[in-house]
């Protein structure tokens, strides 16, 4: 699989990283068939949270073998100071590791939610100076996240960014002008930039979810393809994070296995299709829970 260098970090990432909520009802003993799929198939990034039910406890006793094989990237959604450090001291004890490749302020989608992570930015900076972390980011999963990250970028000088893009999202023209903003600015910096919702659809409204996203993803094969190259065709993008479905995450890993980029005629084509399709967010009022 292809690798692309995450910026400042120097790691030299599959461009399909593992997504780890696609382990959130799993064993240790379930999640080893996939997570061994995945790095068969090229994957050395492993992108985790406590908030993605049992998988930090699923996939930490598998870790310590593969400490060296990836770069492991954990996040908090915690924006009080003594609650954020003892997360990250759990998430530390579940992945059974003594450090994080990376640690992320997780789900930060506006400035202001930006101002009330002020507590777990200071334990995030002092867990890089004290060596739990390597480096530090942000991850946001709605259309306010480019314009927080930026100011993130600028508040606290982050070493990677991670928001939202696919064709529906990006034939939003104030969305893509943020996030267009956004991904000059991590060029300039050298800040590595990871996407989500790669394979997304739309919102899944009055039908009963059937896989294991808040969203509707792309049902066939083209479909998760076109969006797993429109990702990664976009400039200043590095990598995408593959979605909590596992079935449908395997189809994007296989996608991404035979990435070529889309041409500008390809990606513009890509979302002038989907033009009249429904956002996926914002994410308070569209999220369905897949196990409800």
């Amino acid at each position: 699989m292809e690798t692309r260098r995450l910026g400042r970090t120097g790691h030299h990432s599959s461009v399909a990283i593992l997504g780890g909520a696609a382990f959130a009802t799993d064993s240790p003993e379930a999640a080893e068939p996939f997570l061994a799929d995945a790095l068969t198939a090229g994957l050395n990034h492993l992108d985790i949270a406590p908030g993605y039910g049992l998988a930090e406890r699923a996939v930490g006793p598998h870790l310590p073998a593969l400490r060296d094989r990836l770069f492991i990237a954990g996040k908090t959604r915690e924006t009080e100071h003594d609650w954020a450090r003892s997360r990250l001291d759990k998430t530390l004890t579940r992945l059974q590791v003594d450090h994080l490749d990376l640690y992320q302020a997780h789900g930060v989608t506006s400035v202001d939610e930006l101002d009330r992570r002020t507590e777990a930015f200071e334990v995030i900076i002092d867990a890089r100076e004290q060596g739990l972390t390597r480096f530090i980011g942000i991850t946001g999963h709605d259309l306010g996240a480019p314009r927080a990250h930026l100011e993130a970028i600028r508040r606290y000088d982050v070493d990677t960014v991670m928001f939202p893009v696919y064709p529906r999202v990006w034939a939003d023209p104030a969305y893509r002008a943020d996030a267009e903003a956004l991904l000059a600015e991590c060029a300039a910096r050298d800040v590595g930039v990871m996407a989500i919702k790669a394979v997304a659809w739309r919102p899944w409204g009055d039908r009963r979810p059937d896989a294991m996203t808040w969203y509707e993803p792309q049902r066939t094969d083209s479909g998760i393809e076109r969006g797993v190259r429109f990702s990664l065709s976009i400039p200043g993008v590095h990598a995408f994070c593959t979605p909590s479905d596992p079935a449908t995450a395997r189809q994007a890993i296989r996608a991404a296995a035979r990435f070529a980029p889309l041409t500008d005629a390809e990606r513009s084509a890509a979302t002038e299709d989907v033009g009249s399709d429904e956002v996926i967010f914002p994410m308070a009022e569209r999220a369905v829970s897949p196990w409800r």
